[in-house]
């Protein structure tokens, strides 16, 4: 009888093993950054009846996209867009060769950290030390520039990098979609190239999945070597 038992042990256990596991899947709440309310409700009720084979608002797998934006949604934006704490650092970084920029606006607000000078030259002020820091280098540079900055860079309120001041909430979302046939995407107004070096380890969303704004860009030879170079001009403008 012991020898019986003790060969029934292993099914045994894995038994207990898979029963716990599927309770816990049961019972574990998807959302648990999320307080009881009409938000949350609404989620997971949208959610159940759309995946729920046999409903009138069924909908396939491959029709469930998810969409949503980045600053201010899924990472913080105050006191300022972290893509514009980038570009502050950068001018300060390139300033040594633009001494001109000591006298000129809006860099020399940039320089000065002077916000209320340059919130009033509007978006031309901000797209225009944008087109001085993210153009004219190719677009593997440029990227290596995101992920060397990224990796030193602190948010000067809670001194963490950057890519640790998102939203737990939103990145449990991410997940509750995802495991319920959801695509997700990023749709933002910051820059396409400053996000998707990052995105995929912070939120699970592949670069392919980011769509945001663009700089032209242009075919070169350099030393021998295609590459392809971003310009100082919007994409799609004329």
């Amino acid at each position: 009888m012991e020898q019986r038992m003790r060969s029934w042990l292993p099914w045994l256990m894995g038994v207990a093993l898979w029963w716990s596991s599927a309770a816990w899947a049961v019972t574990r709440d998807p959302l648990p950054s999320w307080k009881p309310g009409d938000a949350r409700q609404a989620i997971m009720g949208f959610v159940a009846k759309i995946t729920r084979e046999g409903s009138p608002d069924y909908v396939s797998p491959a029709e469930r996209v998810a969409v949503f934006d980045n600053d201010g949604t899924l990472w913080a934006e105050q006191p300022m867009y972290v893509q514009l704490a980038f570009t502050l650092d950068r001018i300060r970084q390139l300033a040594s060769q633009h001494p001109e920029w000591r006298t000129t606006q809006p860099y020399q607000a940039a320089l000065a950290g002077d916000f209320k000078t340059l919130a009033a030259g509007g978006a031309r002020s901000v797209l225009e030390l944008l087109m001085a820091t993210h153009a004219g280098m190719t677009t593997d540079a440029f990227e290596r520039l995101v992920r060397d900055w990224l990796a030193h860079a602190r948010d000067p309120r809670f001194n963490r990098p950057y890519t640790e001041l998102t939203y737990q909430p939103m990145r449990e979302l991410l997940d509750y979609l995802r495991a319920h046939g959801f695509k997700t995407y990023v749709v933002s107004g910051g820059g396409a190239e400053f996000m998707r070096p990052w995105i995929e380890q912070a939120y699970g969303i592949p670069p392919e999945q980011v769509i945001g704004s663009r700089l032209r860009e242009q075919y070169e030879v350099r030393d021998g070597q295609p590459v392809i170079v971003r310009q100082p001009e919007i994409d799609g403008s004329k």
